[in-house]
């Protein structure tokens, strides 16, 4: 079952963010995509199944950003 989450994300300003805060979800195991969106402020996740929200936030934090909520 696949699934599609969006996380909101702050500090992202342009391609390079999203590129940097795409590939460290990706690296999720479970997870089969991830698409950030600086203009949105998102990060757009599929996954085989539910992700784990603190994995996610991790993720986004290595890459230098922070999750929003």
């Amino acid at each position: 079952m696949t699934t599609t989450t969006t996380f909101g994300v702050t500090g992202m300003t342009c391609g390079h963010c999203e590129a940097a805060v795409a590939q460290e979800v990706a690296r999720i195991t479970g997870v089969t995509g991830a698409v950030a969106s600086a203009t949105a402020g998102t990060v757009e996740v599929t996954s085989d199944g539910p992700v784990d929200r603190a994995a996610i936030a991790a993720a986004v934090a290595e890459a230098g950003y922070e999750l929003a909520g």
